[in-house]
C-alpha cells in the first residue's frame, strides 16, 4: 500500500516537474510573447514584487485573506447549518418533505446565476459575498448528508435497536458514524463550489481578494500578475481540499468506511 502511495505520488511530482520544462521551453528566448505566456522568470520576479510592494493598495496577503476570509465564514455556516440538516432530512421524511423542494430548486443554479439579484438586495459588500457563498456550499453539504444516512444498512440498525438502543443513540452511535464518509464528499465539495464561486464573485464585484486582482490585472494587460493569481488560487485550492482529506482520514479511519 505504501509504495502504491508513494508511486502515484512520483507521479504527480513527475506531471508537475514536466509542466514546469514544458513552460520554460516554450517561454525560452521570448518565443511566445509574455502578454500571452509570461515565462517562470517573470512570474517568480512579479511574486516577489507583489510580496514586498502589494497590488492596488494592498498587499497581497491581505487578497488572499479578504477571498479566504469570505469563504471560512460561508462555510463556517454552511457546515453548521448544512449538517444537521442534512442529517435530519435522511432521517425523517418529515423534514425532507420541508427542505427537499427548495435543495432541489436551488442545486441545479450556478450561485453567480442568482448573484445579481443578492446584490440587488443586499448590496457589493462583504455580506452579499458571504451570504451567496453559504448558498453555495449549503448543497452539496445538504444532499451528501442525506444521501449518507440513506445508504446506512437497515441491518446495522435493527441490531442497535434489538440491543436496547433508544432513537438517539441510534443515531448518534450507528446513522452518524455510517454517514461519515458521505458528510466528507459533501464537505470536500462544498468547499471546492465554495472556494470557485468565491473567486468569481470577486470579479464581478469587489475591491479585494485574488479574484479581483486577476481581473483587474488583465484589464491593464499584466499577464504575470495573472499567472501569480491563478498559480496562488490554485495552490491554496489544493491545500484547503488536503486539510479535508487529512481530517477524512483521521476521523473515517474504518477498513471500508461503510
Amino acid at each position: 500500500m505504501i509504495t502504491k502511495l508513494k508511486h502515484h505520488y512520483l507521479l504527480s511530482v513527475s506531471t508537475a516537474v514536466i509542466v514546469i520544462i514544458l513552460w520554460f521551453a516554450f517561454t525560452w528566448n521570448g518565443q511566445i510573447s509574455s502578454l500571452i505566456i509570461p515565462s517562470p522568470q517573470k512570474v517568480w520576479a512579479t511574486f516577489l514584487d507583489l510580496l514586498q510592494n502589494g497590488y492596488k493598495g494592498y498587499t497581497l496577503w491581505q487578497h488572499l485573506w479578504a477571498t479566504l476570509q469570505r469563504l471560512f465564514i460561508a462555510y463556517f455556516w454552511a457546515v453548521v447549518v448544512g449538517i444537521p440538516l442534512g442529517l435530519l432530512s435522511g432521517y425523517s421524511p418529515r423534514v425532507k418533505a420541508i427542505f427537499e423542494p427548495v435543495i432541489t430548486f436551488l442545486r441545479p443554479l450556478p450561485p453567480l446565476g442568482y448573484y445579481t439579484i443578492i446584490i440587488l438586495w443586499m448590496g457589493t459588500g462583504n455580506f452579499s459575498k458571504i451570504i451567496l457563498l453559504f448558498l453555495g456550499a449549503f448543497a452539496p453539504i445538504y444532499v451528501s448528508c442525506a444521501a449518507g444516512v440513506s445508504r446506512v444498512r437497515g441491518d446495522y440498525i435493527s441490531r442497535a435497536q434489538t440491543l436496547g438502543a433508544n432513537k438517539f443513540q441510534v443515531f448518534a452511535h450507528v446513522i452518524f458514524p455510517a454517514s461519515l464518509p458521505d458528510v466528507f464528499v459533501g464537505l470536500r465539495n462544498a468547499m471546492s463550489v465554495a472556494y470557485a464561486t468565491s473567486v468569481a464573485a470577486e470579479m464581478v464585484a469587489a475591491g479585494s481578494g485574488i479574484g479581483w486582482m486577476v481581473l483587474d490585472a488583465s484589464e491593464y494587460l499584466r499577464s504575470d500578475v495573472v499567472f501569480v493569481g491563478i498559480i496562488i488560487m490554485g495552490i491554496t485550492g489544493i491545500l484547503l481540499d488536503a486539510i479535508l482529506l487529512f481530517l477524512e482520514r483521521k476521523l473515517v479511519f474504518w477498513e471500508g468506511k461503510a
